[in-house]
């Protein structure tokens, strides 16, 4: 799981904020997705910027990127996933969190564990505020 550090924390749960407050959101699009919201709070790129980065690759989805990152390659995308990793991240994290798979977060969430639904705006807010309370009690 990711390193706890105050940074991504506090990214996790910006991201969450702008997706619960109706930021436009869309799983099937790079830019406006879970990580796209994500990459989105950490760096100065649009969710068109990012859609048009992502592109290059003809890869559909973050899952793939991280199945494919070379952290030497220079590729857009890799310098995207990188922005990701620099703040603690995994690469299993990246999949995990488009997804909302991984089990320690969901075993963490309110009313206990549950699976949620990728795609769905309400449960990717939940997860990442979820990830974020998991984080800090790491950090502690």
């Amino acid at each position: 799981m990711a390193n706890p550090n105050p940074i991504l924390i506090d990214k996790l749960k910006e991201a969450a904020q702008k997706i619960e407050s109706g930021a436009d959101y869309s799983w099937g699009h790079v830019g406006k997705c879970n990580c796209g919201h994500l990459l989105q709070t950490i760096t100065p790129m649009s969710s068109s910027e990012i859609y048009k980065e992502a592109n290059v690759q003809k890869l559909d989805e973050w899952s793939e990127y991280a199945n494919d990152y070379c952290s030497t390659s220079g590729a857009s995308v890799d310098r995207m996933v990188d922005a990701l990793l620099d703040i603690g991240l995994e690469l299993d994290d990246i999949q995990e969190l488009e997804y909302l798979s991984n089990k320690k977060v969901l075993k963490a969430l309110p009313g206990g564990f549950r699976y949620l639904q990728k795609g769905q705006r309400k449960d990717a807010a939940m997860y990442m505020k979820t990830w974020a309370k998991v984080l800090e009690k790491e950090l502690v």
